[in-house]
């Protein structure tokens, strides 16, 4: 899908190359009081409790760790298909943990984003951004929610298809947009026949509930959460059905749980855009800088490049071409994290001066999972699909999404252009949309610490603050830099705050600029 995808991309992307700055410029940084210790105890936590009617004997059951490597732990716990029917049989969900190296005060889980990332995989990079503090006070719990990786994955078409349609580009005409509708109900089509009757619970609002099983079977009287990027929203979407159990929280790259789809995309386009012209910016203040002239004339110039491939793919040194849309992929992987700007610069000096796409295809590669005999090394695109289409659909009215397109090229007239049509995403798929069941405000929380960046590409710094405004008990930290979230990539004053809110539970003075 070349519309949307971007929205969500976990934050292990960052992995690529850390970027730990220093520094932090946080004026009157009072803190409130700390909250009552007993929020993070596990001691006495009766796993039956809150435990719906029907699903006693998932709120009860006993996991069974193994060593898996590297001091990790794994397990699979078993959970329902559809949390409105319990007879409809059960499921796995995979579990990965790092056990605390300390005065144990609970479990932390974490989720990477996505929707449709890894949480057992990224557990293994997370160790390395995660303060000491928190490792030690915290068992560290990945999870892949339901629908992806070890957790009853969401199945669609085969590598081969698979590989072909994240490599098609299509024009913006009516014989292009026809197109790209026919393949998007082709991923429709291949996910009901392959995935079957779970594909209609997937849903984020599911997943939530899962959460707050693990956290009954884990032992914890109050759920200690660590979400980035889509992982927020699955956060938010827990403390709107379970707030009264919501422990210390931290939604990192926060996406505003009031927008529809159609409004993401339009939003996110401009974060890209913004996140592009900083880095053109900073590449023609440096040395051997592919672009040239102004900034307009460097944005101008990506521009052109883009409209190129579409005609004229890049050859590589593979048996691929470089399509518009891997040209795309490459392009928006390394605006994920500032320390990754140099790759950039170094594909499209590979692209604009020498011809040449093969840099340019390998960072779209790494954005797609796919591995060089063809294969792909997750189905995150699949689950992205899956979950978005369950919580939210955008607008397929035609003349609805030729009007959007105008607008959003206008607004972002670099990148705007695969983040139009997302309509079509949806269109054809083959179970209804979930309805919303819970309060956006989470009334009664406990109080959630929402961490936004000034120039996040992906999930835009306004969709922290509207998320912080929608949570009634949420506190703002704002970053002040570049990148896709902030916590374990950007500074010690971010970092020092969230350490000090889920070990402590010190909540950093809601406007907290680093």
């Amino acid at each position: 899908m070349r519309t949307s995808r971007p929205a969500t991309v976990a934050v292990v992307v960052a992995a690529l190359v850390t970027a730990l700055l220093a520094g932090c410029d946080a004026p009157g940084k009072e803190q409130t009081p700390t909250l009552d210790p007993s929020a993070s105890s596990t001691q006495g936590a009766d796993p039956l409790a809150g435990a719906p009617a029907g699903y006693e004997s998932y709120y009860g059951q006993t996991l069974e760790w193994e060593s898996c490597g590297g001091g990790y732990e794994c397990t699979d716990a078993d959970a329902p298909i559809s949390w409105q029917d319990p007879d409809l049989g059960s499921i796995q969900l995979a579990l990965k943990r790092l056990p605390a190296s300390g005065d144990r005060q609970g479990s932390l889980l974490i989720n990477p984003g996505g929707p449709g990332s890894s949480g057992v995989e990224f557990v293994t990079s997370a160790a390395s951004i995660i303060g000491d503090r928190v490792k030690g006070a915290y068992d560290l719990v990945g999870f892949d929610p339901r629908g992806v990786g070890g957790s009853a994955p969401v199945k669609c078409l085969d590598d081969a298809d698979k590989d072909a349609s994240l490599s098609a580009s299509y024009p913006h005409t009516t014989e292009g947009i026809a197109a790209m509708a026919d393949d998007l109900e082709a991923w429709a089509q291949a996910c009901d026949e392959n995935t079957g009757e779970q594909l209609a619970t997937v849903d984020t609002q599911s997943a939530a509930r899962d959460m707050d099983m693990l956290r009954a079977v884990l032992g914890d009287e109050q759920l200690h959460y660590l979400g980035f990027s889509y992982g927020t929203q699955l956060g938010a979407t827990y403390a709107g059905l379970f707030p009264q159990t919501v422990g210390r929280m931290v939604l990192d790259g926060a996406i505003d749980t009031t927008l529809d789809a159609d409004e993401i995309s339009a939003e996110q386009a401009v974060g890209f855009e913004n996140a592009l012209r900083a880095y053109v910016t900073d590449c023609l203040g440096g040395r051997a800088c592919p672009l040239s002239g102004s900034v307009d004339g460097g944005m101008q110039q990506i521009r052109d490049l883009l409209d190129r491939t579409l005609e004229d793919p890049l050859p590589t040194d593979s048996d691929r071409d470089l399509t518009q849309s891997l040209t795309f992929y490459g392009i928006a992987l390394p605006l994920y994290s500032k320390a990754n700007w140099s790759l950039l610069t170094n594909a499209l000096s590979d692209a604009l001066e020498d011809g040449d796409g093969s840099t340019l295809l390998y960072l779209a590669d790494f954005y797609n999972d796919r591995q060089p005999d063809g294969s792909f090394s997750s189905n995150s695109a699949e689950a992205f699909r899956a979950i978005n289409c369950l919580d939210d659909r955008g607008n397929p009215d035609p003349d609805f999404m030729a009007e959007q397109a105008e607008e959003i090229e206008a607004a972002a007239p670099t990148m705007g252009e695969f983040f139009t049509y997302s309509g079509l995403t949806c269109a054809d798929w083959p179970v209804p949309e979930v309805e919303q069941q819970f309060d956006l405000h989470a009334s009664g929380a406990a109080p959630i610490v929402v961490v936004g960046t000034t120039n996040d590409p992906a999930t835009p710094y306004v969709w922290a603050q509207g998320l912080a405004k929608t949570l009634d008990s949420a506190t703002l930290v704002t970053f002040e830099g570049e990148g896709h979230t902030a916590y374990g990539s950007s500074n010690d004053c971010v970092g020092d705050a969230v350490d000090d809110y889920l070990v402590d539970g010190t909540v950093p003075k809601d406007g907290l600029t680093c």
